[in-house]
């Protein structure tokens, strides 16, 4: 671990880069951290001369897996790169107001600086990879979260908020073949008018209740057909950049899409959604028959799981006694902000064990469908416990072992590796030990 004057520049694009370490054999370059202080910047964050060194031993930090990296043979995935590159450059334009600002603001045509973010991503992926297989033999178990909850202070684990655990029976409103028919035709009004010339973004603005990619177009990213339900990329794929499909409905609606670029096995596309819209008549059909059921069960009558068996039309919670599964935990515990607004609204006015009236609200897909909702069990906010917070204590286990394990790992490679660093940087007050001697 060496710190002395490097003599070597290299030339990038007639501009000459400065060295400011090596790491094994990998070269980190005064523009590497320049370029994450731009971007770290174009996110209105404060970049300092201490966050300059904070950078700096990352990209360090990078260095070191990425030449361990290499050794070990790993390859990028080009699939998670490509995705974390259109990424980038979507958010960053949104922060800047745009493409042509996010080039004035970085001083390079847009194809310049996805060719340098994507080198920078094929790092960060294999440094990623190769952080999992320094940490992967990690095993943690019952008996050693149990060790650890004991050795800690009550104190130090998180608050848990209070949690709901609620089992629905759902039914769809009947989709009547005149609202079909107006889906349809709306969808092929605005077909025709991208076949005449109009902005096929700008449609997708307006009208698209798909608001995620609306506010962007329309536009779904560079992806695998493997990312999309099938009628939907079995006609996506099947178009050439620049064509737009005939209507096609899934599970989500109705939709046309647009090709924007192909690459290999991905493409980037672009769609208008639709879904339809139920008369007050159909939604009195559903709302009447789970009334009925409602009535049924609290007659005891059937039980609840019977019910959801019967009459529930929701294939994700179905075949699980009607409980439903919360997506960020996997789990069937939710906190206020994870539950669906609708589902909340009426969940707070209810008691544990009572059956709700039928209302309106959404599926996981954003669809409208109708339910009723037993309120099963109340977790009132707590510390986390190994009793009652088994997974989350198990994984504030796993994460400690974890990084002891990384830790370690990289303290011994930066005993044993070749590292120079520029005398400027040597300056820095780095977190670990060892980087300079």
């Amino acid at each position: 671990m060496l710190c002395f004057t490097f003599n070597a520049v290299i030339g990038q694009q007639n501009v000459l880069d400065k060295v400011l370490a090596v790491v094994g054999n990998e070269v980190l370059l005064e523009s590497d951290v320049e370029m994450e202080m731009m971007q770290l910047r174009a996110q209105g964050q404060l970049v300092d001369d201490e966050m300059r060194c904070h950078i700096f031993e990352q990209l360090l930090l990078q260095k070191l897996l990425l030449a361990q990296a290499k050794l070990d043979s790993l390859k990028e995935n080009e699939l998670a790169v490509t995705q974390e590159v259109e990424q980038s450059i979507r958010r960053i334009s949104v922060q800047l107001g745009g493409m042509q600002e996010v080039e004035k603001y970085f001083g390079k045509p847009l194809f310049q600086l996805k060719e340098e973010w994507t080198a920078q991503m094929r790092e960060r992926n294999l440094t990623q990879q190769m952080r999992m297989n320094i940490v992967s033999a990690v095993q943690v178990t019952p008996r050693d979260v149990e060790l650890y909850y004991k050795s800690q202070a009550a104190d130090s684990f998180p608050m848990i908020p209070d949690q709901y655990v609620i089992q629905q029976i759902a039914r769809y409103p009947p989709s009547g073949s005149e609202v079909r028919f107006q889906v349809r035709e709306k969808l092929l009004e605005l077909r025709e008018r991208v076949m005449n010339g109009e902005k096929f973004q700008a449609l997708a603005v307006m009208y698209s209740e798909d608001q995620a990619s609306a506010r962007r177009g329309g536009e779904l990213g560079m992806r695998t057909r493997e990312e999309f339900v099938k009628p939907f990329s079995d006609a996506a794929f099947a178009l050439k950049p620049g064509q737009v499909s005939q209507i096609v409905e899934t599970e989500f609606g109705f939709h046309i899409i647009q090709m924007s670029e192909k690459r290999d096995e991905m493409a980037n596309l672009r769609h208008i959604l639709i879904r339809p819209k139920f008369s007050t008549e159909t939604q009195q059909e559903a709302s009447r028959l789970l009334d009925s059921i409602a009535t049924v069960i609290r007659a005891d009558s059937i039980s609840f799981e019977m019910g959801v068996v019967r009459y529930s039309e929701d294939k994700n919670t179905r075949l699980s006694g009607g409980y439903v599964i919360n997506p960020q935990t996997l789990s069937t515990r939710f906190e206020k902000d994870q539950l669906i607004p609708n589902d909340y609204y009426v969940l707070r006015d209810m008691k544990v064990g009572e059956i709700s009236a039928p209302f309106e609200s959404k599926d996981n897909t954003g669809n409208d469908i109708f339910k009723i909702i037993k309120f099963k069990e109340f977790i009132p906010s707590h510390r986390a416990n190994f009793e009652q917070d088994y997974m989350v204590v198990h994984d504030i286990t796993e994460n400690k072992k974890q990084q002891e394990t990384f830790d370690a790992w990289i303290t011994k490679q930066i005993q044993s590796a070749y590292i120079s660093i520029e005398p400027d940087m040597c300056r820095c007050k780095f977190s670990r030990e060892g980087w300079v001697k």
